[in-house]
């Protein structure tokens, strides 16, 4: 069972005013990039696993999707959800993306937003993720980029005399597995996979990659917040588009 920290509700209230910020890293940079990818959503069915609070599925809807259906294993994302987003071809649900098999319903587009790197078993989550594609679906995902989530100490920086940050250690690269670190005053469970590995558990289950993206700040966005310059030297993010595609 994945770690279900959101529902601890000071870590939930301190992760609400983070993201609640017009200068997030969500808002600049990782949203901004993952909807330069989205396909053409137009009547589609669509699961969005982690769904938070639900921003992305009234989105989809506002899009032309005709349904969305939103998971999140955090009671609180759901409730902050249907609170925030509700719509009436929208549907909430508190449930681990680990068992997306008990929907009973295909999709023609999954979505997840920085969530992937809290599952345990990628492989299976992607075999599941295939099972309930319908053919020629697409499948969306970020995750934290293995650059972070390799140290098993957590990240870190590197600093030159004057406390600017110039480069980031890597360590622990070829470990792959659970990491347990710090985060707003509370240990966060993630697991990390090396780049080799998120290809090959893609490729294994008989997704095609469409493409990788490693999203970096725009200029204007380096203007209005400096401090997003650290994206160059050490991605957050990767975003990963891939589709069933089933060969005669």
């Amino acid at each position: 069972m994945s770690q279900n920290i959101f529902d601890n509700e000071a870590f939930f209230e301190n992760y609400k005013s983070i993201r609640n910020k017009p200068e997030s890293y969500n808002n600049l940079i990782e949203q901004p990039a993952m909807k330069s990818l989205l396909p053409d959503l137009n009547g589609k069915i669509i699961l969005d696993m982690g769904c938070g609070f639900g921003c992305n599925c009234m989105e989809f809807i506002q899009m032309g999707a005709v349904k969305v259906i939103g998971i999140d294993i955090s009671q609180n994302m759901i409730n902050a959800a249907k609170n925030m987003n509700d719509n009436k071809n929208i549907e909430y649900k508190k449930l681990n993306m680990e068992h997306i098999n008990e929907l009973n319903l295909q999709f023609d587009f999954i979505y997840s937003s920085l969530a992937m790197h809290y599952i345990a078993d990628f492989a299976s989550l992607l075999k599941k993720i295939f099972d309930i594609l319908n053919d020629d679906g697409i499948l969306l995902f970020s995750q934290e980029h293995p650059l972070v989530t390799a140290p098993l100490k957590g990240p870190s920086w590197n600093t030159d005399e004057h406390g600017k940050k110039v480069s980031s250690p890597v360590s622990d690269y070829l470990e792959n597995g659970e990491r347990n670190v710090k985060w707003l005053s509370e240990t966060r469970q993630y697991y990390h996979r090396s780049f080799s590995a998120i290809i090959n558990a893609l490729t294994e289950n008989k997704f095609t990659i469409l493409q990788i993206t490693e999203p970096a700040p725009m200029p204007e966005i380096l203007n209005a917040a400096p401090q997003m310059y650290d994206e160059i030297h050490r991605p957050t993010a990767i975003i990963i588009k891939a589709q069933k595609l089933l060969k005669e």
